[in-house]
């Protein structure tokens, strides 16, 4: 098997849920296996979020660049983000990362393309929803991908980073962020959601209204685990 390298900490409450999935599907599913090793580098999600508030692109990408380089030289034959808003520097960062990265918007997309999907929404950080990131191997692909009006954007992103990255998770949250699923399920026709946050699953664990509720950390660890124990 190969060492698994995790960029996590954007936020940690995702990072948990990764190594969980992880261990638990180890577990269950690759008991002859054991336990894969697994190295954890957890940014600064603070330290990141201001290259995200200057659109430091560059800079990001230098940032994250050094944090995969650790991990590297820790042992880690490969990586992955455990986070989906970093994938907007992803190409750049591959190209000069040392070991193997395995992109979560990829992943997410060979996931719905296998499901037949055509109409999906995305629901994420405001950049994640407002940037093109996301969208193009999707309309590459044959799908096309809509994301909420601009009020529920900010609702959705002020939701995520005023609780859900802090481990809080409120009944009334959940029950706004049905409602605009809902609401994109009638008027936008939408046949799946992706969860496009890492912490998004945490909060809706269930498909909703009839269509499939794409868990992107889920999805990403699948292909974790998939890397790890193939040749």
């Amino acid at each position: 098997m190969k060492i698994i390298g995790i960029l996590g900490g954007l936020g940690p409450e995702s990072t948990s849920d990764y190594y969980n999935k992880i261990i638990s599907t180890f577990n269950t599913k690759y008991p002859e296996l054991a336990y894969p090793e697994v190295i954890i580098y957890s940014a600064n999600l603070n330290e990141f979020m201001l290259f995200v508030k200057k659109s430091a692109w560059g800079r990001l990408t230098e940032w994250l660049l050094k944090k995969i380089k650790s991990i590297h030289n820790a042992g880690a034959e490969f990586a992955a983000i455990a986070s989906n808003t970093p994938h907007i520097v992803f190409d750049e960062l591959k190209e000069l990362s040392p070991i193997p990265l395995l992109s979560i918007v990829e992943q997410a997309c060979k996931k719905a393309k296998k499901m037949g999907l055509k109409n999906i929404g995305l629901m994420g950080t405001k950049l994640t929803m407002e940037s093109d990131f996301y969208r193009k191997p999707f309309i590459q692909n044959g799908m096309s991908v809509i994301v909420p009006a601009e009020k529920e954007q900010e609702l959705i992103h002020h939701r995520l980073f005023s609780e859900i990255e802090l481990g809080i998770f409120k009944n009334s949250t959940r029950n706004e962020l049905l409602k605009i699923a809902e609401r994109m399920v009638e008027q936008d026709r939408i046949d799946s959601l992706i969860l496009g946050c890492t912490e998004l699953p945490l909060i809706l664990t269930n498909d909703e209204f009839g269509i499939p509720f794409l868990n992107t950390t889920a999805i990403h660890c699948e292909s974790i685990i998939e890397y790890c124990i193939n040749d």
